[in-house]
């Protein structure tokens, strides 16, 4: 495993260069490194490595989602949480419901297949959209409307929504669900209580580092850790039926320190942002790798329009929940294209269906075509997103200066 390590960090760090001198986003070039590299084409990745994909990939997760934390301010959240709260569902169910819809038509599905399909590909790629947002944030880029917070903001509830639909559709389809109201009652009381749990979990460590004052770096650690505990807790919740939303409770951690200590956020977050560069090459370059395209020509220009009328619709879904802000047409735009990444959870989820049809016994074809279009979605969006969002970017978000400099003049002093 170890060499597989060192290939995809050298190889990583090469394709982030040639993809930035290119004008392009360097995630993309992991994306494709990690497609190339992995078993469904090159297969040159160790088989140790590809088995810890999944624990890598949620740790790397958990560190961009922790800096996202450290940058949702309460006055910006304040002004922002109407839309917010708005995209966090209004556009993943526009999305969902117009693949429900048409899917029957152009593939062969039935109408619950195509629900249990639509709810997979409406789920927004925090690994793609969080980085990118963060990087606006700390650009002071649309600063003064909390653009790209309101976007940090509610993709990060827009996958918790989708995740739990999908889970209701998969229920009804296989016979296991009951009591549905239960399963969408799931979707606030996981949000709360994952807000809750975060929100504590920060006062206490916050309180933990006042009483020993540990340096940044083991600050740092400790938080990792604590959050990597969170989502195992999730994880011991859900076979007890809880919901538990343990991402959102990473982020509200990073929030109340933010609060609290303002500067001590910062020096965390300085820390986070060092081994964002270890752990986005690994995030990246995994998600690349659990790409097989192959199966995305499978459904051929039938899936890509399924996939078009789905971000059709989701675009009229962000628009909807944007009206009466004070965004302009242009900044509503920027909006618009930064929902537009999948990657994160279709690779998760994309096969779930399938091997729930092959448990119980059932035709596995459309637990196939599901898959094929999931690949699709991540093929077709993660790399055309990423470049769209950053020159929309560039050209409608306008630099403001905040009063978090002196902040950041002492994080930098600290490092």
């Amino acid at each position: 495993m170890a060499v597989s390590i060192a290939e995809m960090i050298l190889l990583g760090l090469l394709a982030d260069w040639i993809f930035r001198k290119l004008k392009m986003p360097g995630l993309l070039g992991m994306l494709l490194l990690g497609a190339a590299c992995g078993p469904f084409v090159f297969d040159i990745l160790e088989p140790g490595f590809l088995a810890a994909s999944s624990d890598l990939r949620m740790i790397a997760l958990i560190i961009i989602l922790l800096r996202a934390g450290f940058e949702l301010s309460r006055e910006t959240l304040n002004r922002v949480g109407l839309q917010a709260l708005l995209m966090s569902f209004v556009p993943g169910i526009c999305e969902g419901v117009t693949i429900a819809w048409v899917g029957p038509y152009l593939l062969p599905l039935t109408h619950l297949e195509s629900a249990m399909l639509g709810f997979i590909v409406a789920a927004v790629s925090p690994a793609v959209v969080v980085p990118m947002m963060i990087g606006f944030i700390e650009r002071k880029m649309g600063a003064k409307k909390g653009i790209p917070t309101l976007i940090l903001a509610a993709a990060s509830l827009d996958d918790v929504v989708a995740i739990v639909i999908f889970s209701v559709f998969l229920g009804l389809y296989t016979g296991t669900s009951e009591h549905l109201w239960v399963k969408f009652a799931g979707i606030p009381v996981s949000v709360a209580a994952g807000i809750t749990v975060g929100l504590l979990v920060g006062f206490l460590l916050l309180k933990l580092f006042e009483r020993f004052n540990p340096r940044a770096t083991k600050r740092t650690m400790i938080l990792i850790g604590v959050s990597i505990l969170l989502v195992r807790v999730q994880y011991i919740l859900d076979e007890l039926g809880i919901a538990f939303a343990a991402l959102l409770a990473v982020m509200a951690t990073g929030f109340m320190i933010l609060e609290k200590r303002e500067q001590m956020a910062h020096e965390i977050s300085s820390k986070l942002g060092k081994l964002w560069v270890f752990a986005s090459i690994m995030l990246f370059t995994l998600v690349g790798a659990q790409v097989d395209i192959s199966l995305a020509w499978n459904t051929g220009l039938a899936g890509l329009l399924l996939i078009l009328c789905g971000l059709t619709s989701r675009s009229f879904g962000v628009w909807l929940s944007l009206l009466g802000s004070p965004l302009n047409v242009r900044e509503r735009l920027f909006a618009v294209v930064s929902y537009w990444p999948k990657a994160t959870v279709q690779a998760a989820m994309g096969a779930v269906p399938l091997m729930a049809m092959r448990t119980a016994g059932m035709d596995t074809g459309p637990g196939e075509v599901i898959l094929a279009v999931s690949v699709m979605s991540i093929v077709f969006t993660a790399p055309v997103g990423a470049v769209v969002i950053r020159l929309v970017g560039e050209k409608v978000l306008k630099p403001e200066k905040d009063g978090v400099e002196a902040a950041r003049g002492a994080a930098e002093q600290s490092r």
